[in-house]
């Protein structure tokens, strides 16, 4: 009996939302795949929830993580047996003990800091967003302004405690097939880390696009689209 065909489970990260990925799926074609909401409130409840979607889908999956995204596809499928493999789209692939923070300050180059609002949450603390001014320079530099405009605007906000929680137990990318695509252009997260993270994890397969914004999955899905279905091959799907 032939093995199930994954289901390609999609998570956004922080100020981004699950309709981001929808250029990447539309090129996907026949492949199962799911769009998850990421609450994006901490990192232990951002996995949490994913593993009851990962539950939900019932069979193997593949995770695709975009930016704080990687955090949670991470965390989410340590000592998982139903994740076959993750993809990094301008990720975080943190190592013990390593936050989203402490990753993208590790190299210089990430004018994030500059551009954010903040408002406290009524659970403590605060969550951030981008400017609604600076998000296409800030997020989105190779998209059209009318989309950086709507992208800005459906925005979903992170709290500070997200981007400060921190992995713990083994990176699930040590055991697990990897791929990652990323940009040279990313203005949040330095593309140095970016090299530095995937060197890291031997991927099976690693992609740079020259020019690339950190809104990957929105300005260029069929590079990504073609990361995920080489991710879909590599573990025989």
């Amino acid at each position: 009996m032939p093995d199930q065909q994954p289901t390609i489970i999609f998570v956004h990260g922080a100020f981004a939302e699950s309709a981001s990925w929808n250029g990447v799926i539309e090129r996907l074609g026949a492949y199962h795949v799911l769009a998850a909401a990421n609450p994006l409130r901490s990192l232990p409840g951002d996995a949490a929830y994913l593993l009851d979607v990962i539950r939900g889908v019932g069979g193997p999956v593949i995770l695709v993580g975009h930016s704080y995204g990687g955090m949670v596809i991470t965390q989410a499928a340590a000592d998982n047996p139903t994740v076959r493999a993750l993809v990094y789209v301008n990720a975080f692939a943190p190592e013990t003990g390593e936050s989203a923070l402490s990753l993208s300050g590790q190299f210089p180059g990430s004018t994030l800091a500059d551009t954010l609002v903040q408002y406290p949450v009524s659970t403590g603390g605060n969550e951030v967003a981008i400017g609604q001014d600076a998000y296409h320079k800030q997020f989105a530099g190779d998209v059209s302004s009318e989309v950086a405009a709507l992208m800005a605007r459906t925005q979903r906000p992170v709290t500070e405690q997200a981007l400060n929680d921190a992995l713990t137990g083994d990176p699930a990318w040590r055991t697990l097939p990897s791929w990652f695509v990323f940009g040279d252009a990313d203005m949040n997260i330095p593309v140095a880390a970016h090299r530095f993270m995937a060197e890291r994890a031997k991927p099976q397969g690693q992609r740079e696009l020259i020019g690339g914004s950190h809104a990957m999955a929105v300005a260029r899905p069929g590079e990504v689209a073609e990361t995920v279905i080489e991710a879909i091959r590599g573990i025989g799907g």
